[in-house]
């Protein structure tokens, strides 16, 4: 299968590397700078090129430019029927529709950064005109870097970006508040790393093989009076839980208004 990448940012190169290690797909990012071509091809080895070769109706298209360059970019671009795939967030499949000459063969993905190594986290929405062996096609590619979750309504696909699609950024940045504390109670860089990293890695390979609920897991190593119970507590009084929660809310409402900003007239 051909798949095409329209821009060779980091999202595309995250689907990208992950599809590279997989059989049965022929990888071609498109991408205007010559040097970032010249990177793509040491780093994944794949095909590229400044502009979109001819496109039949069995090759896949991903489109993984920013947003506000989508239009710009849909300009030239002759589909012959080819299956397009959307990793642009806020861009509806009717204004993607308005921008590529009118087809509904498209499938709405956000996927997550994660999805370089085979573990990224894709939220996807399908057009009710997608037939059910283009949902399988693009399934199979997105689970060739991660798990899928299909949405039932389009809206969804704000909703899952604040909290898988944006997530992997949330979880950096608590990494990145343990690796300071760490550094504050007198550990040199490379072991507040290692330290944050193990336990972050540690906690969740526990809750995956316990299968316990996260609030039971807390509770196992919260003893009352105790060390952890003294930071847990902190965290609530410093409201921790609830500004992640509005920091999520936060995200979807800028997927909302971007969405209204770039929908086609």
């Amino acid at each position: 299968m051909n798949i095409y990448f329209l821009g060779g940012g980091n999202m595309a190169t995250a689907i990208a590397g992950g599809l590279v290690k997989q059989d049965g797909y022929r990888v071609h990012i498109v991408e205007r700078g010559v040097e970032r071509r010249a990177q793509l091809v040491q780093e994944l080895g794949v095909a590229t090129s400044e502009n979109l070769p001819e496109l039949s109706a069995d090759d896949v298209l991903i489109l993984a430019v920013k947003p506000q360059d989508m239009q710009a970019a849909c300009q030239n671009i002759r589909l012959n029927g080819a299956l397009v795939l959307s990793v642009a967030a806020g861009l509806s499949i009717d204004t993607l529709s308005h921008y590529l000459g009118g087809t509904r063969r498209i499938v709405r993905i956000m996927p997550n950064t994660p999805a370089k190594i085979g573990l990224g986290v894709s939220g996807m929405f399908a057009d009710a005109g997608v037939s059910e062996a283009d949902r399988t096609a693009a399934d199979g590619i997105m689970r060739s870097v991660g798990t899928t979750v299909w949405l039932n309504e389009e809206e969804q696909l704000h909703n899952i970006t604040g909290i898988s699609g944006s997530g992997p950024a949330y979880v950096f940045y608590l990494l990145g508040a343990l690796q300071n504390a760490a550094l504050a109670q007198g550990f040199n860089e490379q072991d507040a790393r290692e330290l944050s990293l193990a336990t972050f890695k540690g906690a969740v390979a526990l809750a995956e093989q316990t299968g316990e609920a996260f609030a039971q897991l807390q509770q196992n190593v919260t003893s009352k009076g105790g060390t952890t119970h003294e930071a847990i507590e902190t965290f609530k009084a410093r409201h921790v839980a609830e500004a992640i929660e509005q920091g999520v809310e936060a995200c979807v409402k800028r997927s909302q208004e971007m969405a209204q900003q770039y929908k086609a007239v």
